[in-house]
């Protein structure tokens, strides 16, 4: 970066003050909390992330220094629930990812489905995309996540969301956009999938496999110990 585009020295202090003065109100605002969720709460750490991180950003481009805080990303969290206290009813949103990774059996399992519902029309099981138009229009979704290697996929990240709220949707109110007049703050409750979280986990596995290692070790070692003479006591 040139110097003429660094922050000057009075602005990183300005950003550290304003680091300060965020910290401050985000003690007020724990101290003032009236629940577990409490929104004031949830805002003052909002602005409290991103004084940091325009703090951060200013001293490592003046000073090429950074700082040793590291803030929960806030994007993808969900913030507290404001809903109906008692929801009439519910919604239940799912996203599942898969990738094609055997065209061949795919294009297979839709030719079969074809074939037993025994159509004359236009063949739909030539094309990937007239496959899965088959392979969704027979399967409940499922049982397709169930077998998803029968059909040639495999699995990617999922998603399901249940949100509330006060009355059921008028008959046909949501399907041009089934998906894009969702409240965060409606959102009773979330449960991801992701390759990620495998990945987390397979850390832990890898050292409990270098456990086991360990252990099998140590019974060898043990094993060949027993068969040792055993001393003679009376040998000197």
């Amino acid at each position: 970066m040139s110097d003429a585009a660094q922050p000057t020295a009075a602005e990183v202090r300005a950003a550290a003050e304003a680091v300060k003065t965020a910290l401050d109100r985000h003690l007020a605002a724990v101290e003032r909390r009236s629940g577990e969720d409490d929104p004031a709460v949830y805002e003052a750490f909002n602005q409290l992330a991103a004084a940091a991180e325009v703090y951060d950003e200013l001293l490592y481009d003046r000073y090429d220094e950074v700082t040793p805080f590291e803030i929960p990303g806030t994007e993808d969290a969900l913030p507290p629930y404001t809903g109906p206290e008692e929801p009439n009813a519910l919604s239940v949103l799912i996203r599942r990812d898969y990738a094609v990774g055997e065209p061949q059996r795919l294009l297979a399992q839709a030719q079969r489905i074809e074939s037993a519902d025994g159509e004359n029309g236009p063949a739909a099981s030539g094309t990937i995309h007239g496959a899965l138009g088959l392979l969704f229009g027979e399967f409940e979704p499922d049982e397709i996540a169930s077998r998803h290697k029968e059909f040639g996929l495999e699995e990617g990240d999922s998603t399901l969301w249940v949100t509330a709220a006060e009355e059921p949707a008028d008959p046909g109110e949501w399907l041009e956009a089934p998906f894009e007049q969702v409240d965060p703050q409606s959102v009773v409750c979330r449960f991801d999938v992701s390759a990620v979280f495998d990945d987390e986990i397979g850390i832990d596995d890898d050292d409990d496999d270098d456990a086991e290692e360990l252990e099998e070790d140590l019974d060898t070692d043990l094993d060949e110990d027993e068969d040792l003479e055993p001393l003679d006591a009376d040998r000197r």
